[in-house]
């Protein structure tokens, strides 16, 4: 007994989608060749986003390595290692604004080290708050009151520390002729961009062993009395020629500089448009090709009652099932040479992110759908009587 004339009611969903999974899998050339061009794409999209998330994060590393609620800087600032120093007054200007909690400085800037065995490394050395630590990084070996010793230094143990000649507590160099003693090694959210090592030691030190201008703060790291207390805080710094900016709007600064004021952002909408175009081509035709080579199965089954609605189905079905297929393989590609690059590769930057993976599904979506869409157009124009006199 038939289901309103069309298939039996009881195999209306399930015998509609074994039957389109059949014939989907049937032809294992057409299968594989969906298969390969969405999994491409979709390698592609996620690795180049991948790669971008990951060279943010490290451009963005000290802010957030230090992990400060809001950061005052000179307005002229974009990234966080294009510093312009500030004079001492605006420390204090800080800390008597209405809202703060407590404000203290840090010196970020770069060094040329000189190592043991005579070789040079330029270094990122970061000046904390002598008071406070304020932002200091975890120690996995040393004591961090170490760092108030005579010439004292803590090294980050990220992919740049060999760089340093893997250096151990008691590793003796020279930062511009001023003798350096590592008292600790640290680990940090994220390593730094570029392969330069990083360094921490005393904001007095930093200032007393590296060549400065007349200004010397880098920044003045704010904690706000509460969120409410954010606004306010901002209107008084802008007030006194400043800019005041929390972690998150730091973080977007420096992403937006990287897009807009370099080549990275053009040339990662050129790739991810790209890597679209060879999924959809290679999907859209081979499917399409799938869809005529099965005119006649479509046509039969029309003839005996199968619906409009219901080849629909079939074709939504298929498509759907490819492009999702495709999408967990091109994953676990890129997830995969990701890993293996970064055994072999310690500076390897790309990161896979619910953003890279959100939009890997998005543009798989759309593949499926403008797929079906002609696949769609082409099967409900079939008539059985054209199927069987051929």
């Amino acid at each position: 007994m038939t289901h309103e004339a069309g298939f039996p009611k009881e195999t209306s969903v399930t015998g509609i989608f074994k039957l389109a999974y059949k014939l989907l899998v049937n032809d294992k050339a057409k299968f594989t060749a969906l298969l390969v061009g969405i999994s491409f794409a979709v390698f592609l999209i996620i690795q180049m986003t991948a790669m971008f998330a990951g060279t943010m994060k490290r451009a963005s590393s000290t802010v957030i390595n230090l992990g400060a609620s809001m950061w005052v800087m000179d307005p002229a600032v974009e990234t966080v290692a294009q510093t312009t120093g500030m004079p001492d007054y605006v420390l204090d200007a800080v800390r008597s604004m209405q809202g703060v909690s407590y404000a203290v400085p840090v010196y970020n800037g770069a060094a040329l080290v000189k190592l043991a065995d005579g070789t040079y490394q330029y270094v990122t050395v970061i000046g904390l708050d002598d008071t406070s630590l304020f932002g200091r990084p975890a120690l996995i070996e040393g004591k961090i009151e170490d760092i108030y010793g005579e010439n004292a230094f803590i090294v980050v143990k990220d992919p740049e520390f060999s760089k340093l000649g893997n250096p151990r507590v008691g590793t003796e160099f020279q930062v511009n002729d001023h003798r350096g003693v590592i008292v600790g090694i640290a680990k940090v959210a994220s390593g730094g961009l570029f392969g330069v090592p990083t360094l921490y030691t005393t904001y007095k030190r930093a200032l007393q062993y590296l060549p400065n201008p007349r200004f010397t703060i880098s920044y003045v790291l704010v904690e706000p009395k509460g969120p409410a207390d954010i606004v306010p805080i901002k209107q008084q710094a802008q007030a006194l020629g400043y800019l005041a900016l929390t972690k998150d709007e730091f973080i977007d600064r420096i992403t937006k500089f990287y897009i807009y004021q370099t080549g990275m952002g053009t040339n990662l909408l050129i790739m991810t448009v790209m890597s679209f175009i060879v999924g959809l081509s290679i999907s859209g035709q081979t499917f399409y090709t799938f869809v005529l080579e099965n005119l006649d199965k479509f046509g039969a089954l029309k003839a005996i009652g199968a619906k409009g609605r219901e080849l629909i189905y079939m074709i939504l079905f298929q498509a759907s099932f490819t492009a999702l297929t495709g999408y967990g393989l091109g994953i676990g590609l890129c997830v995969l040479l990701t890993t293996l690059a970064r055994l072999r590769l310690p500076d390897y930057a790309a990161l896979i992110t619910y953003w890279n993976l959100g939009l890997a599904f998005v543009m798989v979506v759309i593949i499926a759908a403008i797929s079906s869409y002609f696949g769609v157009r082409k099967v409900l124009r079939i008539e059985p009587f054209d199927i069987f006199r051929g």
